[in-house]
């Protein structure tokens, strides 16, 4: 993008003169790395010139980039330690506010208890490629196998201002096909989270064919980085396997006889922007460029793996587990662990007896503490809105679904018209979005459930009033 490399250029001949101006006549002392870098950072907070500071700012993330393992841990406990905010101004700012409580006394109370590395942190945004970097920063952050206690407040800091930085507003949608520059392609392979990407000639089946589509969200300062990226197949009906869709010998369409749009991978691109939402963005953009080019098209549903499944179900079946498995269900799961089970047709059909409702009770009781969905993918898709449409029973047997769910798939269904409802519901009262065919599972076999009465259906009746499973009372 021309305009774009023309203000790098520029940003970057500003901090190269801001440079020459700063360390003309100077070296750096031998002080230890910690505090090399934080009288550096003071500096850039005191700093007043554009291009002085630009060449702070450069010159402390050039030496970060240096860091070793124990560096990064010194320079993020300097972070936390020395540019927290200022209790001495944020203690009168208190009391001022007790006194007052004026609007005055309520932008100073916020301005002083804003950390000093928040200021910190987006005056290193402003060096080349500096962006960048602090994403890549808060990754050797997320990234740290025993992160410190004290290093929530810096991560917190850092989702704040990214929350900002890559704002919907900010970012850019680009549809991503088999004619897109192979920097970017190659970074489709690399990034692609949910079905692996085995080489170039499997990426030109995704992309090539007439009837599938791919959209990435960009951001400008992250040129040619994708920040997330949906697959999108068109077809006439709903799959409820994965291999309908990636088969190399599938029957091709032409895109004005689909009615179906099936995302079946979505999958975010940088780790250090975890936690930064951009996926319901991009589903919703996508459905609405889609239905534009496309008005055939009238269903809009997801083919989506069930990562959580299969740790939750080992839990439920250990001995200090909550009663939650009858008998007859843990002889039918003892199944599960002889990997064979999948050739057998009258094995798989037991298994998948048991299993469904299992599955069902899984998205539609199972809370986290929070009163969330327990699976992180049910989590995005019921938070946008859509419905819990259709449990797929061995829709993947792949290696990978086999470990994480036993192979079970689900779609869910985006009907634009019920989506605020949904989210409403599962916001507002916890309630699950469910179709008839998955709440009837609920209730299946129950009569041979302890005691003759379901165990399954009695917590979901209770859970769709608040009542139990961290469900908003």
């Amino acid at each position: 993008m021309p305009g774009t490399s023309f203000f790098s250029d520029m940003l970057q001949g500003i901090t190269e003169r801001g440079r020459k101006l700063l360390f003309a006549g100077s070296r750096t002392t031998d002080a230890t790395v910690e505090a090399d870098l934080a009288t550096l950072c003071e500096m850039l907070l005191s700093s007043r010139g554009e291009a002085s500071g630009m060449a702070i700012a450069a010159e402390i993330l050039e030496r970060w980039s240096k860091l070793d393992s124990a560096g990064v841990q010194q320079f993020l406990h300097m972070f936390s330690e020395k540019f927290g905010a200022d209790t001495a101004k944020l203690d009168k700012a208190v009391d001022r506010y007790r006194a007052e409580k004026t609007p005055t006394a309520i932008i100073a109370l916020h301005k002083a208890a804003e950390p000093r590395r928040q200021e910190l942190l987006r005056r290193l945004n402003l060096a080349p490629n500096g962006t960048a970097k602090l994403v890549q920063m808060r990754q050797q952050l997320l990234g740290l196998k025993e992160r410190p206690e004290e290093f929530r407040a810096v991560d917190t800091d850092f989702a704040h201002l990214f929350g900002s930085w890559f704002n919907r507003g900010f970012l850019t949608l680009r549809p991503i096909d088999w004619t897109t520059p192979a920097h970017i392609l190659e970074k489709i392979i690399k990034y692609e989270a949910v079905h692996e990407i085995a080489g170039w000639q499997e990426l030109r089946r995704r992309l090539a064919p007439a009837d599938r589509r791919c959209f990435a969200f960009f951001h400008p300062r992250l040129v040619d980085e994708p920040l997330v990226f949906v697959e999108v197949a068109l077809t006439r009906s709903v799959p409820s396997a994965i291999k309908d869709v990636l088969d190399e010998g599938r029957e091709q369409i032409n895109p004005d006889q689909a009615t179906t749009a099936v995302f079946y991978s979505i999958s975010n691109c940088q780790d250090g922007l975890r936690g930064i939402s951009f996926g319901n963005f991009l589903i919703k953009q996508v459905v609405e460029d889609l239905r534009r080019d496309l008005p055939g098209l009238r269903t809009f549903v997801t083919l989506s793996p069930v990562p959580g499944f299969a740790r939750w179900l080992a839990k439920a079946r250990s001995p200090e587990a909550e009663p939650l498995l009858t008998d007859e269900d843990r002889k039918v799961l003892v199944l599960l662990d002889d990997p064979a089970w999948v050739n057998d047709a009258s094995t798989a059909s037991e298994v998948e007896r048991v299993l469904l409702p299992l599955a069902a009770h899984y998205f539609l009781v199972e809370r986290t503490p929070e009163g969330r969905p327990v699976d992180p993918v049910a989590r995005f898709h019921l938070g946008n809105g859509a419905r819990l449409d259709r449990l797929n029973f061995l829709g993947d047997r792949s290696a990978k679904a086999m470990q994480q769910a036993h192979g079970l798939m689900v779609n869910y269904l985006y009907k634009l018209e019920d989506i605020e409802a949904n989210h409403e519901a599962l916001a507002q009262r916890g309630e699950v979005t469910a179709s008839p065919a998955v709440k009837i599972l609920i209730g299946r076999n129950g009569d041979s459930r302890r005691g003759g009465k379901s165990e399954l259906s009695r917590p979901f009746a209770q859970v769709m009033n608040g009542k139990i499973g961290g469900g908003r009372k």
